[in-house]
């Protein structure tokens, strides 16, 4: 299925989760000057004007980044979320502004060093096309295919270090369970990679699936985070929480996302959870 764009949920309170703990990893692989390879396996457009047509139709970014954007000052002094602010003003055409939110392809390509190298896949064509119009790093590939048959094909890579971005649209039931078989085999091929997996949380509970292929396939200790609006209500079928799981998670992650995670809470609603744990598949 290609009808997806992520540009009508672009900034949203999920991509602010996701690209939250996607930073805090980042900072915990450049601790080391080793080269990593980095692996994106759903890419979409790599940057998006929040005034663009899709965006602006459902304008979902005013109750995700653009509430941590507007209470910045408030929020200043957690270290994650400072420099984590302080890189979305980069991306902005003016001073102070909000305008663009920067997709998965802009976190990962704006801290390469010279010595690493990342590669985007994307399979819709026109966001493919997107994806090739932004200016990026010359050790950016731009790859149009399967995401998770690349990962799988393209493994294991030169460098001693490899980070993956699975973040799929589940429009499709089956690909939670497509999802759980690419991790599986790419773990098998590279057991010594930090993989970060997002999916939604759902009243339908389908992120289960995932799990439990995860667990079949030998993928044992992981970091959960998940972040809940609310309580699904009888009969709603919409995404009310946003759920990130990092195979082989850095030391100390846990206790960072946690940390930022209790100061963007308020902003969200009062009925808004976060939950971290680790997951052992039991």
């Amino acid at each position: 299925m290609l009808s997806y764009q992520h540009a009508y949920h672009a900034g949203n309170f999920a991509d602010v989760h996701k690209h939250l703990t996607l930073f805090a990893v980042i900072d915990h692989l450049l601790r080391k000057k080793s080269p990593v390879t980095y692996m994106d396996t759903h890419a979409g457009r790599g940057l998006y004007p929040l005034a663009a047509e899709e965006t602006a139709r459902l304008q979902e970014y005013r109750e995700g980044v653009a509430r941590l954007w507007q209470a910045r000052a408030r929020l200043a002094g957690e270290p994650l979320l400072d420099d984590w602010l302080a890189a979305v003003g980069r991306v902005q055409s003016r001073a102070g502004g909000l305008d663009h939110y920067p997709g998965s392809p802009w976190w990962l390509s704006a801290r390469l060093r010279a010595q690493d190298r990342l590669m985007l896949f994307e399979l819709h064509p026109g966001e493919h096309g997107h994806l090739t119009r932004q200016a990026l790093p010359d050790n950016v590939q731009r790859i149009h295919g399967d995401g998770l048959q690349g990962l799988v094909k393209r493994l294991p890579v030169p460098t001693p270090r490899l980070c993956v971005l699975v973040d799929p649209s589940y429009e499709r039931k089956a690909e939670y369970a497509e999802v759980a078989e690419a991790v599986c085999q790419a773990m098998r091929k590279a057991r010594h990679a930090v993989v970060l997996v997002w999916y939604p949380l759902l009243p339908a509970g389908r992120h289960r699936e995932l799990l439990e292929g995860l667990r079949e396939g030998g993928v044992r200790k992981i970091w959960r985070s998940e972040l809940r609006l609310r309580e699904s209500r009888e009969g709603e079928r919409g995404m009310v929480g946003s759920g990130m799981l990092v195979i082989n998670a850095p030391w100390g992650l846990d206790e960072r996302l946690e940390a930022a995670m209790a100061k963007v809470l308020p902003l969200l609603g009062e009925t808004s959870r976060h939950r971290g744990d680790w997951w052992v598949g039991e």
